[in-house]
């Protein structure tokens, strides 16, 4: 079943993710702040345990730390994410993302898992659960999950890697989830994330996405909020994705 704040997020669809990561941390608030009016309605957070792909990055005290008018969308590339989702339901999550490669036995549970735990931005808000996949798995993988998953996140990078560029056959697998997502007759939102620049965003648009993740296009330490702009207005202009919705 859908619920209204799926519905609200659709209803912000196109829409850009802004990945903090990639800004001054230091000066956060101020970071966040350059993306009043451009648009943006989401921050993306990824955290990284060093494990599951080389890098660390940041956890659930962070996240938590950020406050913000904007919506939380958490991505998990962690091993064992089980015992840590309550944690980033905690830390004020309003999406959670977890991987499938990380407990591909599992994955139906702990989809279930992120859907059962409270939102605590708002009674009102559940959790949009997500899983996502990287470059090397096949789209196919995630059918077992369509049922209950809320977003599908197809990676155009390998996670953990910097300086990557975007993998050219994110562009197939975009329609291949299309193709499932429509099959399943299900509202699921469809997610790029990884090597998003100013220059691909156009084409990116073309593959119609209803969320698209950007750090370093947004964060390149010039012009954030001039960025941002122009990344959500290409996106808006890009073409719609046909869903068949839930009835």
């Amino acid at each position: 079943m859908t619920t209204s704040f799926h519905h609200y997020v659709r209803s912000l669809t196109p829409m850009l993710s802004a990945g903090i990561l990639a800004a001054d941390v230091m000066h956060i608030g101020e970071e966040i702040e350059k993306l009043d009016g451009t648009g943006v309605k989401m921050l993306h957070f990824d955290v990284m345990d060093g494990v599951f792909c080389p890098m660390i990055t940041t956890g659930p005290c962070f996240i938590k730390g950020v406050k913000t008018k904007y919506l939380k969308d958490v991505h998990l590339m962690v091993q064992n994410p089980i015992t840590k989702i309550s944690q980033f339901a905690e830390a004020g999550a309003d999406m959670i993302t977890v991987h499938l490669e990380s407990c591909p036995d599992h994955i139906h549970a702990l989809i279930q898992a992120i859907k059962k735990l409270k939102n605590v931005n708002s009674v009102e808000r559940e959790i949009i659960a997500g899983v996502a996949i990287n470059p090397g798995t096949p789209v196919d993988s995630i059918k077992n999950v369509l049922d209950v998953v809320d977003m599908i996140t197809i990676l155009a990078v390998n996670p953990g890697w910097q300086g990557q560029s975007f993998i050219k056959t994110t562009a197939k697998k975009l329609q291949q989830a299309i193709s499932l997502i429509n099959e399943s007759e299900r509202d699921i939102l469809l997610c790029i994330d990884g090597g998003v620049t100013k220059d691909n965003i156009h084409d990116i648009a073309q593959m119609a996405p209803d969320i698209v993740v950007a750090g370093s296009a947004i964060f390149d330490g010039k012009d954030p909020q001039a960025n941002a702009r122009f990344l959500v207005e290409t996106l808006k202009k890009g073409k719609a994705k046909e869903i068949i919705h839930e009835t």
